[in-house]
């Protein structure tokens, strides 16, 4: 009988150390997977919130992953069939974004929840269509892993390229600027009515962020 335990508790033990590395794996999954259906998706912009309350939820977002990256994870438990359906698991991106400095090419999907930038980076839809007249905003997760999402976002500077494949055009956009500012700061979001911007946004530091990394761009 205690022979039985200690497998069982060698097993449990192993299936805790293991997960994180298995979630990372599905995480990544699902972003390759966002970047093969690329070229048969399809999509509809909808802008139904204040861009301002999108950018303060953020806060929620990064925080929450911070906190994930930084507690013990326990084994995943089964979801019952019926929980989701798998039309809600759907998610369809609308572009694709590349900065070739640091080898960054990902999806990005409409909305910013926590599903969605999970494996990919979110455009908010309360701000301007990608490519249009005003500031289009996109955020994304540091991952500590090196190289994942927005993971290197940091290493950008002024006069690097920024290139976003929409369905219909590619826009290439140049970085003008570079700031860290407190969440509160929604004047990362202004624009004027005559250029066409571009903005990132991520969390900083990676561990326990206090601040946002904004890449500023313009075309």
């Amino acid at each position: 009988m205690k022979k039985l335990l200690s497998y069982v508790l060698v097993i449990v033990g192993l299936m805790i150390l293991l997960y994180p590395k298995a979630s990372e794996w599905y995480d990544n999954r699902q972003q390759d997977k966002l970047m093969a259906d690329w070229e048969a998706a399809s999509f509809d912009e909808t802008a139904e919130q204040q861009a301002q309350q999108q950018f303060e939820e953020l806060t929620d977002l990064f925080n929450a992953e911070s906190a994930a990256t930084d507690e013990p994870t326990a084994a995943p438990t089964e979801a019952p069939a019926a929980a989701v359906t798998p039309a809600a698991q759907k998610i369809v991106p609308i572009a694709t974004i590349k900065i070739d400095k640091i080898k960054l090419k990902l999806p990005v999907v409409e909305g910013a929840t926590q599903k969605n930038m999970k494996a990919a980076t979110a455009h908010l839809k309360e701000t301007t269509a990608i490519g249009q007249v005003g500031n289009a905003a996109i955020a994304g997760h540091r991952m500590r892993s090196k190289g994942r999402l927005f993971n290197r976002l940091g290493e950008i500077e002024v006069g690097d390229k920024i290139v976003v494949d929409t369905k219909d055009q590619t826009y290439t956009y140049t970085v003008y600027k570079v700031s860290i500012v407190k969440p509160t700061d929604v004047s990362v979001l202004n624009y004027n009515n005559k250029d066409k911007l571009l903005t990132l946004i991520t969390c900083d530091p990676i561990v326990n962020p206090t601040h946002r990394l904004i890449i500023h761009a313009k075309m």
